[in-house]
């Protein structure tokens, strides 16, 4: 059963113009604190000050369904949900529940605890043409997990990701590839090679560039943008024929495409998969799923050289797992994907109504699959902007608004929904303001800054 929406203060009509927004010295007091011992004033790059307006909230103290709180009392619809963690919703009551169970009976033990084969069989349920998994802590651990496998297996040392998607890893064989490789080694660097999403052929010349030397090709199946017809399946078939491993990310795409992942929808089976995020509701939770002779290679009942695959102190603490297997239960007994595709759909439709009715299609632009949604913030020459982007986040902020992306929870009612609309509709009338006068006219402060950039 969906979680009951908060209702947050209506924002100010569509015409009536914003209060600025501001902190108190309270939250500001706590940011220089932050600052001061943590780099980037943050422990997440996403979370960080330079993604944010001037006067955005600086801390997040409560979450309750799609809204949260700030340290100064301020209500915020929220989307995105926790870099889309949270996909059930804030402080959803039965994933809390069985979490805190958990905790009253102690969460890490030196043996394992059942829970760890109850929320395996749980989530393999879900994965066509998995095995086995592993449990970790985030998805930069899994999906690490799965190139060192593919290596393993193969006898090989490169890796063929696509460039065109922005995150896979905070490892060096992915962060080398960004516009912040420092520290990595050279050497490093040059072991990860790049391909282009929806051109088979890039993948095809590099096989051909780099004969019987790669070991496994890396992507989220999907982002913004979908698979072409046939692209996926051409992976499928040319990683097969060149004996390298292909690996789906779906930290992402699982449990927010399908339940049982992107792959499902599309119908192309990976040799292993990476799930986290959504499949424990903001617990901390990621999974390395695959074929059992893949897998079985970081076990016990083989004879060749073993893998130390994932080994984590924290990875199977009862009360993520139990988060976990509760999410997943939810997932296996509600409508939770077709409820995100359907609020996803109502708010696109409402956002392109409004940029319509102030003839900013070109410039304000959603994206993406309905589940998914993202927003591109576009200037006067229809470019992507970060000073416009820093506008609509300022004025929505201003109307009760947090949305660095415009993606849905199971949580987001239909009245949340439309006061979304209403303030981005109001927000918009801001934006065609700024494209006539100039966007330096309507911002309050600095823009934002992207993540990967090799400067402050």
């Amino acid at each position: 059963m969906k979680a009951d929406a908060t209702m947050t203060p209506k924002p100010p009509a569509i015409d009536a113009p914003a209060e600025p927004l501001t902190e108190s010295s309270r939250s500001a007091e706590l940011r220089s604190r932050a600052r001061e011992i943590i780099p980037g004033g943050a422990h997440t790059y996403a979370k960080g000050d330079d993604q944010y307006p001037v006067g955005a909230p600086g801390f997040i103290v409560r979450g309750q369904g799609c809204h949260v709180w700030d340290l100064d009392g301020r209500e915020f619809i929220e989307y995105g949900m926790g870099l889309r963690a949270v996909t059930l919703g804030h402080a959803f009551p039965e994933v809390v529940a069985a979490a805190a169970a958990e905790l009253t009976q102690g969460s890490n033990f030196n043996r394992p605890s059942p829970l760890e084969v109850e929320c395996a069989e749980e989530l393999l349920d879900a994965i066509e043409g998995a095995d086995m998994v592993k449990f970790s802590k985030n998805g930069s651990d899994a999906t690490t997990a799965a190139v060192k496998l593919a290596r393993a297996a193969t006898g090989r040392d490169l890796v063929a990701l696509c460039r065109d998607q922005p995150f896979l890893s905070t490892d060096d064989w992915f962060i080398g590839t960004t516009a912040m490789p420092a520290g990595i080694p050279t050497s490093v660097r040059a072991m990860s090679l790049g391909f282009r999403y929806n051109d088979a052929a890039s993948l095809e010349a590099l096989f051909r560039r780099y004969p019987a030397q790669i070991a496994c090709v890396v992507l989220e199946p999907a982002f913004v943008q979908e698979p072409e017809p046939g692209f996926l399946d051409a992976l499928r078939r040319l990683c097969d024929a060149e004996g390298t491993i292909l690996i789906f990310d779906e930290t992402i795409t699982g449990f927010r495409w399908d339940r049982g992942g992107a792959q499902r929808v599309y119908g192309v089976v990976p040799d292993l998969s990476i799930f986290g995020k959504a499949m424990a509701n903001g617990f901390s939770v990621s999974a390395l799923a695959g074929k059992r002779p893949l897998m079985e290679l970081g076990g016990l009942t083989h004879t060749s050289e073993r893998v130390f695959l994932l080994s984590t102190t924290h990875g199977a603490e009862t009360h993520a797992l139990a988060a976990a297997t509760a999410t997943m239960r939810v997932y296996r007994r509600e409508d939770v994907v077709g409820t995100l595709h359907r609020q996803g759909l109502r708010l696109k439709a409402g956002i392109d109504e409004a940029a319509r009715d102030l003839g900013l299609s070109d410039h304000f632009v959603v994206l993406g699959r309905t589940c998914n949604l993202i927003y591109s913030a576009r200037d006067a020459e229809k470019k992507p902007s970060q000073a416009f982007r820093t506008l609509v986040l300022q004025e929505t902020l201003k109307r009760g608004v947090l949305m660095p992306s415009l993606i849905v929870s199971y949580s987001h009612s239909d009245e949340d929904v439309d006061r979304t609309v209403e303030a981005i509709h109001g927000a918009l009338r801001v934006y065609r303001k700024a494209l006539e006068d100039g966007v330096e006219s309507q911002l309050e402060g600095r823009p934002v800054q992207p993540v990967f950039r090799p400067r402050s």
